[in-house]
């Protein structure tokens, strides 16, 4: 059998392990405005944080503009790329990116990366949303995803983290990658003394905020929704730090109307943690969880 069709029949495989993994959740997060090469072009590479492996730092630096050199180094490290884009994102020109970088992460051309935006107000119709869960369809623009899970609700002051790692450096283990984000966001949260995890039958991380004699009430405050293509993921996270929680009100997020379980930011719960916080909080989690260090890059699309 040819290589591309082996290819072919792997990613049909991994998306539908996916769907079937992340179909109850509003998984979040979900790229070529510009041509593939344009999507997939590596950042000029910066100096890199102190954090890094001393073993590559110096060879790094010696390698200040040369991408060549620059990706040899990467590739054989422990180190990623890390980028943190300012302002509002275009869903659109998001997903390009992605699926570019995927791509050629896969052809082992590009480096591995999280980026880490916000994006306008918006809808995102996994391949399980159901018509009747649009709740107000002429609220904000709707998007179909190729990821698993039902509607979810992106905006700003939500941060989405995406997450484009080559899996089968990592076990080849789905469900194993998937726990590990969840165990990123937890890590990420016990920064602020938040005790959040996971739960039978929801994937997401959720809190829970049952009153002292109370009813069961549990809020989820971070999602996940993942798709693997030739076993590079892409797609991610997204943790509620300050969004406007009415505009989930449009939808019946993740498809879930239980009022026991409903949505919930930092900031609603009490927490003042701005967004600078929220990301030095994940990154430093990041690194623990999957131990791998993290070099800050730029991304321009």
């Amino acid at each position: 059998m040819a290589r591309e069709t082996i290819d072919h029949l792997s990613d049909c495989i991994y998306s539908i392990i996916l769907i079937i993994w992340c179909g109850r959740e509003d998984s979040n997060l979900h790229g070529l405005l510009h041509s593939d090469l344009n999507a997939a072009r590596l950042p000029v590479p910066p100096r890199p944080h102190a954090e890094v492996d001393a073993r590559y730092t110096g060879q790094l630096r010696d390698c200040e503009g040369q991408s060549d050199c620059y990706m040899q180094i990467m590739l054989n490290s422990t180190t990623i790329e890390w980028a943190v884009s300012e302002g509002l994102t275009s869903y659109e020109d998001a997903v390009r990116f992605m699926e570019g970088r995927a791509r050629s992460i896969h052809a082992g051309e590009a480096v591995e990366l999280v980026w880490l935006l916000e994006h306008p107000p918006l809808y995102t119709a996994g391949t399980s949303a159901k018509p009747q869960d649009l709740l107000v369809p002429d609220r904000f623009p709707v998007y179909k995803t190729g990821r698993g899970g039902e509607y979810t609700y992106h905006g700003p002051g939500q941060r989405v983290a995406y997450v484009m790692l080559d899996v089968a450096k990592r076990r080849r283990d789905v469900r194993a990658f998937v726990a590990d984000l969840e165990t990123w966001i937890i890590s990420a949260l016990s920064t602020f003394n938040i005790d959040a995890g996971t739960r039978e039958g929801r994937v997401g991380v959720w809190v829970d905020r049952t009153q002292s004699g109370g009813p069961l009430r549990e809020d989820k405050i971070a999602a996940i929704g993942v798709r693997l293509r030739r076993w590079v993921s892409y797609h991610g996270i997204s943790l509620n730090v300050e969004p406007d929680l009415n505009h989930f009100g449009g939808i019946t997020p993740c498809g879930i109307a239980d009022p026991r379980y409903g949505v919930t930011s930092l900031v609603d719960l009490g927490y003042p943690v701005d967004m600078a916080d929220a990301d030095a909080a994940l990154r430093q989690a990041f690194e623990q969880t999957f131990e791998y260090d993290t070099v800050p890059v730029s991304i321009q699309i």
